[in-house]
């Protein structure tokens, strides 16, 4: 997290709307031999109290799990890179906006009966979403397929207990300069989602 706190003021909805709607992230926990990373699809509950994963048995972080372990799944947003020439300003140095929600808590593997449920409300989640089509449900896989498929992967659960975001978008410069450097986001791309990231630049409060 950005330790400048005019980047951390978006209240906790804010956070909890943004992870929902991304709904992929980078899990993390510590282990004898240093970090484990995962990047997985989630479903978050309303109230942003709540996680359910699948992990591949293969991973190294199940098998950390014999008992509950802090963890933290981090949720990126859009990013650029931010030319100081674009402010209009001087004395400006180059830095690079992004948005990120931190999700921290305690992560626990799930009885495995749970499993058919978390996946079927993490295919209903990002199914609803689309358009045009009839969302697609686990009935329509061959049932020796899908319990061929159930062993091999694992229902895990978060339980949140902190939420932090960094919406880093220029909001310590006066809004005229920040324009211009939206301006400059949407000519270069230099960056990942650097559209979306130019909208909230452009939508956010300054201070």
């Amino acid at each position: 997290m950005h330790p400048n706190q005019a980047f951390r003021k978006p209240q906790e909805r804010q956070n909890i709307a943004f992870a929902r709607a991304r709904s992929f992230g980078t899990l993390a926990i510590n282990a004898d031999n240093g970090p484990l990373l995962s990047h997985i699809p989630f479903q978050l509950s309303a109230d942003g109290t709540y996680i359910e994963v699948h992990l591949i048995r293969s991973n190294p972080i199940l098998k950390n799990l014999e008992h509950p372990q802090r963890a933290v799944i981090s949720v990126m947003g859009g990013d650029a890179y931010i030319s100081p020439d674009w402010y209009g300003i001087d004395d400006q140095v180059p830095t690079w906006n992004y948005i990120a929600v931190h999700l921290r808590g305690r992560l626990e593997r799930l009885d495995q009966a749970e499993l058919h449920g978390v996946l079927e409300r993490l295919s209903a989640g990002m199914e609803d979403r689309i358009t045009g089509k009839a969302p697609w449900k686990i009935d329509k896989m061959d049932p020796e397929i899908y319990q061929k498929m159930l062993r091999q992967i694992v229902p895990v659960a978060m339980h949140i207990d902190e939420i932090q975001g960094t919406w880093k978008l220029s909001q310590n410069k006066p809004d005229a300069v920040r324009h211009r450097a939206v301006a400059g986001v949407r000519d270069t791309s230099m960056g990942q989602a650097t559209g979306e990231l130019a909208t909230f630049m452009e939508e956010c409060e300054g201070d």
